[in-house]
């Protein structure tokens, strides 16, 4: 009888005793879970990048009726190309008509709140010795005529709309699409309407006009359409994979199924997603990529750890069970910490981040079944090559010069010094990361290029308009019917005052200042009448000329909107924090400023959500590695040796962070769990088998080089080729991509070396070396 069968533990015989019906169960789960997997599509939602439960949100959320335009919305800026022409021509007018007309009913817009010249909400007023005097901005008698176009031109300079509407060049006008949430139910297919967009400004630009296009909706549709092009960095990386693995392995078959099992992988993690109702947005349409490498990483464990068991002479049965039964605590410990570490990015309250988390956590928990399971079964029955048992059997024979100078990272006149360097590299990333930053740093859609379209007409327009297109709204609440009220208004207009003053505020508007100067309006225009009067009567008449959506219905509202420079986190910071400060003193039961709406106020409130969780989440998700290896190892020894390189990777990767500005935002945050959460793989394998042979009572140098020899190859190889694989989305067209690509594979590398370097120096101090027993 095999007593290598009759001694093997439960699980194993679970799996190996009843081989060919795990095969059709793991062949019919793969064909069902690839027929829902096919039905995944890209999706995103405004609702889904912000933090529902903050403050800001929440009362944005309650009032969002009333502020209709302050938040989700594209502009799109009609220009003329021609430097010498300006927008009153009939040529102009009535291109910029046909794309009001053409906005107006796309699927999603709110077409009752879209603005442009040719909105009969647009008007102009004057003050006039009779009194004021309004209409239309484009009059219901114009002709295209050369007198209805002098008549415009009028017009649009006693509308108050230039900067706002009308570029201070009058070279371009804009048109502003509110949007809403569903249509007909279902959400906004960002993707389809960005597309819509794009179909629109194909068919109405040409060489006289262009038209620039930006918005949450705009952006978002660009970066689904970048963030599908991960499908070719994901050939490119099974290329560089299976290259890797073939020079690895030098047998077809152990290159090949390694990859085909780390494909099911991705195949079962898309179709459990589709059957749990998630798609997979811009910020998770790299997951499935990074699912496949880390499946990589463990089916090379495993196909390694059968090439030495065939080269003592075992047969494919008998190395499958052999690697699988040395592999599977430690790989099920890897796999559960990476999951677990994944699934603290669920104390994030942004909804995208949460999906993400659950779309790596769901992946790396089937990696458990596909390459710790399925991969042994399939090899116990194709076997590794002959030339690979050959070349492992020549490779254990041989003493390995380079593996052995690593070992010496375990001697004791080297292991203090190696941990003197860590020391001094933690202290030198600790300074380095105190300048690291919450939120974006760059200036237009930090997510893109900055020589991407997007940004181009995002520069173009902040460029040629005196109103930024980052806005964020104060609200200031009334009583019901008190917003007319002198005590109200007049809090409003020292908010306002005070905000002018504020570095980073551009400008401003609210109900204060329009009805001060509609009161000078009321006396010939006078400046010095141009304040807000005591006398109710002369609110209520100044009031009633608000433009719609500076007083909603039950008038208990006043929007004070703040144009800000830019929405980089330390302008955002100064604003918001002045705003608070303004609150704290001056709220009262006539009025009280709430914060915040505007695209500026709902990234403020991100950025307080990452800020929060950021330290928290850290902290969390090593403490759970740390227990998880306790539990396993039964060791505090074994935890420090296994976390502290993983600390140390850690200070690194944020002090590169703020050397490259790359901010903690939305995009970023993710990669921190990520590279804790992977990177515990390596020194796990490592410690696991390093203990095994100390056990057999080798002393800790050579314990350590027989380790290198085995698991320390198999590490530093998936170690490379991880890192090789991420490397490819530096070339992303997506910037945030990009920078996920440096970090992952800053943190691969260093996390690898940090296993093969400091583990066996902190080995030294902690570990009982059986050669001094």
């Amino acid at each position: 009888m095999n007593t290598t069968h009759t001694k093997a533990p439960a699980i194993e015989n679970l799996f190996f005793n009843w081989r060919p019906l795990w095969l059709i169960f793991f062949l019919l789960v793969t064909v069902f879970l690839g027929s829902q997997a096919l039905q995944v599509k890209p999706e995103a939602s405004f609702e889904k990048l912000i933090p529902l439960s903050h403050p800001y949100i929440e009362n944005f959320m309650e009032r969002q009726n009333d502020l209709r335009g302050l938040g989700n919305a594209v502009r799109l800026a009609v220009t003329v190309k021609d430097p010498s022409q300006d927008i009153f021509t009939a040529e102009y007018m009535e291109r910029l008509q046909q794309v009001y007309d053409e906005v107006r009913f796309l699927p999603g817009v709110d077409q009752s709140a879209v603005r442009s010249l040719w909105d009969p909400a647009v008007r102009w007023t004057q003050v006039t010795e009779e009194g004021f005097e309004g209409g239309t901005v484009i009059p219901d008698t114009y002709d295209a005529s050369q007198e209805s176009l002098d008549t415009l031109r009028e017009n649009v300079l006693k509308s108050g709309q230039v900067g706002i509407l009308i570029a201070n060049d009058f070279r371009s006008t804009i048109v502003l699409a509110p949007l809403v949430d569903s249509v007909d139910g279902q959400p906004l297919d960002y993707q389809a309407f960005s597309h819509a967009l794009e179909d629109i400004r194909a068919a109405l630009s040409d060489e006289q006009f262009d038209i620039r296009i930006i918005g949450f909706a705009k952006l978002v549709g660009d970066l689904i359409d970048g963030a599908t092009q991960v499908a070719f960095f994901f050939v490119i990386a099974l290329g560089i994979t299976f290259v890797l693995l073939f020079l690895y392995s030098r047998c077809f078959k152990s290159s090949i199924i390694p990859l085909v099992c780390s494909v099911i992988a991705v195949i079962w993690q898309l179709g459990l997603l589709k059957l749990m109702g998630y798609g997979l947005d811009p910020y998770s349409m790299l997951v499935p990529f990074l699912v496949f490498a880390i499946a990589v990483s463990h089916g090379v464990q495993v196909i390694n750890a059968m090439a030495i068991e065939a080269s003592h002479g075992h047969d494919r049965l008998t190395a499958a069970r052999l690697a699988f039964r040395g592999l599977y605590v430690a790989g099920i410990l890897a796999l559960v910490s990476d999951a677990i570490g994944f699934m603290t990015l669920l104390f994030i309250d942004i909804q995208v981040i949460q999906e993400l988390a659950i779309a790596a956590a769901l992946g790396v928990a089937v990696i458990i079944l596909t390459n710790l399971v399925l991969l042994p079964l399939l090899m116990s029955y194709l076997g590794v090559g002959k030339t690979s048992v050959i070349r492992a059997e020549r490779k254990r024979q041989e003493t390995s010069e380079l593996w052995h100078r690593v070992s010496f990272f375990s001697h004791k006149s080297v292991a203090p010094w190696s941990l003197l360097a860590a020391l001094l590299l933690g202290v030198m990333g600790f300074v380095g990361s105190t300048n690291l930053q919450i939120g974006d740093l760059d200036e237009g859609a930090p997510e893109l290029r900055p020589d991407s379209r997007y940004n181009l007409d995002n520069a173009y327009i902040t460029r040629n308009y005196a109103t930024s297109a980052d806005v964020l709204v104060v609200m200031v609440e009334t009583p019901e019917q008190a917003c007319v009220s002198y005590e109200a208004l007049e809090a409003v207009d020292r908010l306002e005052w005070q905000m002018r003053n504020v570095e980073g505020v551009q400008g401003s508007m609210s109900p204060a200042y329009i009805t001060k100067r509609v009161i000078a309006g009321f006396n010939e225009g006078n400046l010095k009448w141009e304040t807000l009067s005591r006398n109710q009567f002369v609110l209520n008449q100044a009031m009633s000329n608000l433009p719609a959506g500076m007083i909603n219905n039950q008038c208990d509202l006043l929007p004070v909107i703040l144009y800000l420079e830019d929405h980089k986190a330390d302008t955002l910071v100064r604003v918001t924090r002045a705003v608070e400060a303004f609150a704290a003193e001056n709220n009262s039961e006539h009025a009280r400023f709430m914060l915040a709406a505007g695209s500026a106020g709902i990234e403020a409130a991100t950025n307080e959500e990452i800020a929060r969780a950021q330290t928290f989440m850290l902290i969390f998700v090593y403490a759970v590695v740390a227990a998880l290896v306790f539990i396993t190892f039964r060791s505090w020894r074994a935890v420090i040796c296994i976390v502290a390189p993983l600390g140390l990777t850690s200070v690194l990767c944020q002090a590169l962070m703020a050397q490259l500005g790359i901010g903690v935002k939305v995009a970023t945050l993710p990669v921190i769990a990520l590279g804790v959460g992977i990177g515990v793989d390596y020194g796990i394998y490592i410690y696991s088998r390093l203990r095994q042979y100390l056990r057999e009572g080798e002393n800790l140098q050579d314990a350590y080089y027989h380790t290198l020899r085995s698991t320390g190859k198999a590490v530093s190889f998936t170690g490379l080729t991880l890192a090789i694989g991420v490397g490819t989305w530096v070339f992303s067209p997506i910037k945030f991509q990009a920078d996920m690509g440096i970090l992952l594979t800053f943190m691969f590398l260093w996390n690898m070396i940090g296993a093969l370097w400091l583990l066996p120096a902190f080995a030294r101090y902690l570990l009982k070396d059986p050669s001094k027993a």
